[in-house]
């Protein structure tokens, strides 16, 4: 009978395979195609406007060093998408036929008039990225993640982007809470739940540090052979977003951060650990790393030798080694993922525990309990 359980619960699991994108390096190799449209068809490319305003700022610093991307498709028939599935935002969007940006040109588009399922609402939609724009109009339609079929699902379709030519994914999916969606429409997490597409309100994330092992999203369930050890649930700080609370940040037995507490977001979206300038400095200083343009830089000979960040959570330190929060260039160079800037969105303190963090540490994003489970992965 036991047996029969974990045969019937492994079943309920869709694991969604996803792909592990250094952006730099690919978005060079699409440069000169690129460049090549723009000549020929220059006539047809809208000029970028500078007018930005009832724009809705989504605090994700995407699009740089390693992300990780897998496929869906929205229509009947279906066509084939790459996003980001994200857990910083709640929104779903792609580019339509119709979008005029150069950006549309190099990535695949949805043809609306070929889909017998799609129906369009004349709301509209703007956001904003850390690296980009987009804006276009809401629409419904069906959408496929594996095996799993969402019916009506309201997306965006994005007729204008700005700053995203060389992104390796053509849209995001956002996996935050209703809450979270700028857009007012309910998040395609929630439709799930709503059709009983899932038999569990859960959803989980395996990201690779290697090619060793492909990278997983899991959705309905949690597939154990993914982590290590007992998952220690984490819950939210606030029901409505992937926030948690942090007791402290040590470094060589010295608490550099979160000194009273503060508070992390747990976002696959984002690429790099964030956190107040002041304090994320002090980190670079204590590693002796290097500022040259945007990025800091250690010697990879010292890598081995460099201290560990520890985060400390609900009593329990989860360690990033210096192999954790650094990478190299392909030019041989070794920078830190570790960046600042959170004072300009929020008060008081706050930490973003990007997919730096989630390469580490397998975890589990539970809706029905409004908390996270931590493992470390295998």
């Amino acid at each position: 009978l036991v047996l029969l359980w974990l045969v019937a619960f492994s079943e309920c699991i869709v694991i969604i395979p996803l792909m592990k994108v250094n952006v730099m390096q690919e978005t060079a190799s699409g440069k000169n195609l690129l460049n090549n449209f723009l000549k020929e068809h220059a006539y047809r490319l809208p000029q970028i406007s500078s007018r930005n305003s009832n724009i809705t700022s989504v605090s994700l610093e995407k699009f740089y060093h390693l992300i990780y991307i897998g496929n869906i498709t929205i229509g009947t028939p279906p066509q084939e998408f790459r996003v980001i599935f994200d857990t910083g935002s709640s929104f779903l969007w792609v580019p339509s036929i119709s979008c005029s940006s150069s950006a549309c040109y190099t990535h695949n588009t949805f043809k609306y008039k070929e889909s017998s399922t799609y129906r369009k609402m004349k709301k509209r939609f703007r956001m904003t990225y850390g690296s980009g724009r987009v804006k276009g109009y809401i629409a419904y339609d069906t959408v496929r993640i594996g095996d799993l079929v969402i019916t009506e699902q309201p997306f965006g379709l994005s007729l204008k982007t700005y700053g995203l030519d060389w992104t390796p994914f053509d849209g995001i999916l956002g996996l935050n809470h209703p809450g979270k969606s700028h857009t007012g429409i309910i998040p395609i997490f929630d439709n799930m739940m709503k059709q009983g597409a899932i038999s569990e309100p859960v959803f989980a994330f395996y990201l690779s540090k290697n090619n060793e092992r492909d990278s997983v999203l899991m959705l309905g369930g949690v597939d154990t052979a993914y982590y290590k050890g007992l998952l220690h649930w984490v819950p939210v700080t606030q029901p409505g977003d992937w926030r948690i609370h942090i007791e402290h940040i040590s470094m060589k037995g010295k608490v550099i951060g979160c000194s009273g507490g503060c508070e992390a977001v747990l976002d696959t979206g984002t690429a790099s650990i964030r956190g107040p300038t002041s304090l994320v400095n002090t980190i670079h200083r204590l590693i002796r790393a290097r500022s040259q343009g945007s990025e800091y830089y250690v010697s990879c000979r010292t890598i081995n030798t460099l201290p560990s960040l520890i985060f400390t959570i609900s009593g329990i330190g989860y360690p990033l080694t210096a192999q954790d929060y650094t990478l190299q260039e392909s030019q041989g160079r070794c920078y830190t993922s570790i960046k600042g800037g959170t004072e300009m969105q929020h008060y008081g303190e706050r930490w973003v525990l990007s997919t730096v963090f989630l390469r580490v540490y397998f975890s589990v994003f539970d809706r029905g309990n409004n908390r996270i489970g931590l493992a470390p992965a295998v």
